[in-house]
């Protein structure tokens, strides 16, 4: 079975980055497009790489042996892939921040220790190294996620089992729109052909396997959709609660940008840098989690129930 076009771009991406040589397009085909036939092969790696590159990333052609001009090979040069020094606003880089968190997904993780895998089995050198250039930063422990991802990216439609608070299981249908994170809770966005409407679903609430049904590109996102906007609007209210925080200088903007008081130059755990008493209304799931991001760079004081969790989960890694 064809691995799904969002695995086998990442797959692509990482041969590419990771070559020190040019790699030959039927090697690449070897590993990376087994069981496709020679016309097959041809039509979807020039639709991979012509993707790759719309993306901007630099597929560069090269001569596999400088001494001779009859075969050619695809790498992506690190130098030319990486991003020039930049500078972010503390909202720019809270929005980079939560954007590159999803890479670091089961899914992704898998896909690209398997594509290194692959390549170090088949006896090719690999630069480890160009990897932190898009290395993952974020988890998701649904299991539903990896199916509602690939239906997002494929456009294609699932049906799955879901349980609502106090009501039996249903089973739904649904057009995925995105897959986003709002209020510490992981929630599918999309047309729900049962109800005909658009609607949002918890994902921590599917039972069992979600299905693909019918063939990718099978339907279009309504454009301007903002999955984050109706995410906010039609997910049930979170408990909340004010967060007495202890925050580095110069870090912890997203704390920072929704405060309701930051009191600057206190008492911190260390004395390496300044440190703010920052306060802010946060939902209270997935609030450990947040703090927990931000390593020695903030600490939560209150809630008392979070901080314990906080301490719990750092004695463990301690542990």
């Amino acid at each position: 079975m064809p691995a799904p076009k969002s695995e086998r771009l990442l797959n692509l991406l990482i041969m590419l980055l990771v070559q020190r040589r040019p790699i030959a397009k039927e090697r690449i085909r070897e590993l990376l497009y087994p069981d496709s036939r020679p016309d097959a092969f041809e039509k979807m790696f020039e639709r991979d790489k012509d993707e790759l590159r719309s993306l901007g990333v630099p597929v560069e052609v090269a001569q596999i042996d400088p001494l001779f001009d009859d075969e050619v090979g695809y790498r992506i040069p690190p130098e030319a892939f990486a991003l020039p020094e930049v500078e972010l606003t503390p909202e720019e880089a809270q929005v980079v921040g939560i954007a590159s968190r999803v890479w670091q997904h089961a899914t992704m993780a898998q896909a690209t220790t398997d594509a290194v895998r692959k390549l170090s089995a088949a006896g090719i050198d690999v630069d480890l190294d160009a990897l932190e250039i898009a290395r993952p930063l974020l988890t998701a422990e649904e299991p539903a996620f990896e199916r509602c991802w690939i239906a997002v990216c494929e456009r294609q439609a699932i049906e799955f089992d879901y349980q609502r608070p106090e009501a039996e299981p249903m089973r739904r249908h649904v057009q995925p729109w995105g897959v986003v994170r709002y209020a510490g809770r992981w929630y599918l966005v999309g047309y729900d052909a049962d109800r005909g409407a658009e609607r949002v679903f918890r994902l921590s609430r599917f039972l069992g396997e979600v299905r693909l049904v019918g063939h990718p590109g099978a339907y279009d996102v309504p454009p301007d959709t903002d999955v984050r906007q109706i995410a906010r609007r039609m997910a049930p209210p979170t408990p909340t609660a004010t967060a007495v925080l202890l925050v580095r200088a110069g870090a912890g903007h997203g704390f920072r940008r929704t405060a309701s008081r930051i009191t600057t130059g206190v008492e911190g755990p260390d004395d390496l840098s300044g440190w703010d008493r920052v306060e802010v209304l946060r939902a209270t799931q997935g609030l450990a989690d947040e703090v927990l991001s931000h390593g020695p760079d903030v600490v939560l004081l209150e809630p008392t129930a979070i901080r314990d969790q906080v301490v719990e989960r750092l004695m463990q890694v301690a542990g």
